[in-house]
C-alpha cells in the first residue's frame, strides 16, 4: 500500500520544501528528522568532499594519481557491488570466507558504513521499495534519495530490532560483529588506507626526486587515488538508489518505480538495470536482455574459473526449472531405489502378521554355544 501522507513538518519552511515536497508522492521515512544530522556521517561526507576538491591544485596533479583513481573506481568500487550487494545484501553467489572478508574490507575503505548496516538498509529498502518505510526512496525529494538520508538520523535504521530483522545472518559473523560493535571502526580502516598510500607514493617518489618532491606525489596520490576516488564512488552509489528510481525504462512491472537506468549501469558495472534487479534480486546477474551488460556478472563468471566464486545464482525462471528437474530426479531415484528391493524382502501390506510368541521363536538362535 502506498503512503500518500505528509510527514509532520520538523524542518524549517525552505529546508522542508527542498527535503520533502508536499507535492512527491512519498513522504519521508516517519522515523527520521531531516535537521537531525549524525556526526559520523555527515563530517567525513563533507571532510572528504572539500579534500577531494585539492585535485584543483596544480601542485597536486600527477598521471599516477589519475590513473590510480580510474583503477580505483572500478576495483573498489566492485568491492561495494560483488561484496556488500551481491554476496551479503542477497547470496546470489558463494565465496571462500577470506575472499568474502577481502572484498568487505575493500568496501570499508570506501566509507559506506559497516557491512551489517548497509546490508540491513538494503534489504529494508527491497521490503519497502518506494513506500513509507524506504530509507532512501527518490520519491521524497531526489536529494533525499541520493544523499541527505544517510546524514540524517534514522531510528529505524540504528534500532536493534531492524538488525535482527535483516542482518541477523551478517552478525553470525565475529568479524562483522567486531566492527558493529566498534562504531567508528570504518573510518579507522579508512584512515588506514590513506595512511598505506601516502607512505607507499613516499617511499616510491624518493627513488627519483628529493624529500620535497616525494612528498607532493604522496599528497597527490592520496587526492586523487583516495580522496576523489572515493567522491565518485559514492555518487555512483547513491545514483543507484536515486536516478535508478526517477529515469530510464522497465523491463519488468514491479511494484516499486526502479527503472533501467544505461548510463548508471555503465558508470556502476551493471547495477543501473535497476528494474531487472528488483523483478529478480536473488539473481546474480541484472543482463536480462542480451545488450544489458553486467560487467560484475562477467567478473563473477571469470573468478569462477579459478575458485573464488562459485553457485551464481540464476534467472528466476533457471531456478524454477531446476527446482522441477531437481524433484523429478529425487522422486526416479526414488522408484529405481524402490525396484531394486528383491521380491522375497518387501513387506506385503496384506499378508497376516505373525504373532508375539512366532516372533520370538524366529528371533531364537539357531545353535547355542556350550563352555566348559
Amino acid at each position: 500500500m502506498r503512503c500518500t501522507s505528509t510527514a509532520p513538518a520538523t524542518a524549517p519552511a525552505p529546508l522542508r520544501s527542498l527535503l520533502t515536497t508536499a507535492s512527491l508522492p512519498l513522504p519521508r521515512p516517519p522515523a527520521t528528522n531531516p535537521v537531525e544530522l549524525l556526526v559520523r556521517y555527515t563530517v567525513p561526507i563533507v571532510t572528504v568532499h572539500l579534500l577531494a576538491l585539492l585535485v584543483f591544485v596544480p601542485a597536486f596533479f600527477s598521471w599516477t594519481g589519475v590513473i590510480l583513481c580510474v583503477a580505483g573506481i572500478h576495483v573498489f568500487g566492485q568491492t561495494i557491488t560483488m561484496g556488500y550487494h551481491r554476496l551479503l545484501a542477497h547470496r546470489s553467489f558463494d565465496t571462500p570466507r577470506w575472499f568474502e572478508h577481502t572484498l568487505v574490507l575493500g568496501a570499508l575503505c570506501c566509507l559506506e558504513d559497516s557491512p551489517a548496516r548497509w546490508t540491513a538498509t538494503h534489504r529494508m529498502h527491497h521490503a519497502h521499495s518506494d513506500e513509507a518505510e524506504d530509507p532512501h526512496s527518490p520519491l521524497v525529494t531526489f536529494l533525499w534519495g541520493h544523499v541527505w538520508w544517510v546524514m540524517v538520523r534514522n531510528r529505524d535504521l540504528h534500532h536493534r530490532t531492524n538488525y535482527d530483522k535483516y542482518a541477523r545472518d551478517i552478525l553470525r559473523d565475529p568479524f562483522y560483529m567486531w566492527i558493529e560493535k566498534n562504531a567508528w571502526s570504518p573510518l579507522w580502516f579508512y584512515l588506514a588506507q590513506c595512511a598505506i598510500y601516502v607512505g607507499a607514493g613516499f617511499a616510491v617518489a624518493l627513488a627519483w626526486t628529493d624529500v620535497t618532491g616525494a612528498a607532493l606525489f604522496a599528497t597527490s596520490v592520496l587526492i586523487w587515488g583516495v580522496f576523489l576516488r572515493t567522491v565518485i564512488v559514492w555518487h555512483i552509489t547513491w545514483s543507484v538508489n536515486s536516478l535508478t528510481h526517477m529515469f530510464g525504462y522497465r523491463n519488468h512491472d514491479t511494484e516499486e518505480h526502479s527503472q533501467n537506468n544505461w548510463l548508471v549501469a555503465l558508470v556502476a558495472a551493471g547495477e543501473g538495470w535497476h528494474n531487472n534487479h528488483h523483478a529478480d534480486p536473488a539473481c546474480c546477474t541484472n543482463q536480462h536482455r542480451w545488450w544489458e551488460l553486467d560487467v560484475t556478472y562477467w567478473e563473477l563468471r571469470a573468478m569462477s574459473l579459478v575458485g573464488l566464486t562459485r553457485n551464481l545464482s540464476p534467472r528466476r525462471e533457471v531456478r524454477a526449472a531446476e527446482a522441477i528437474a531437481a524433484a523429478a530426479a529425487r522422486a526416479k531415484a526414488k522408484l529405481v531405489d524402490s525396484a531394486a528391493v528383491p521380491a522375497g524382502n518387501r513387506v506385503d501390506a496384506n499378508a497376516p502378521k505373525a504373532s508375539a510368541s512366532e516372533g520370538a521363536r524366529e528371533a531364537e538362535p539357531v545353535s547355542t554355544v556350550h563352555s566348559g
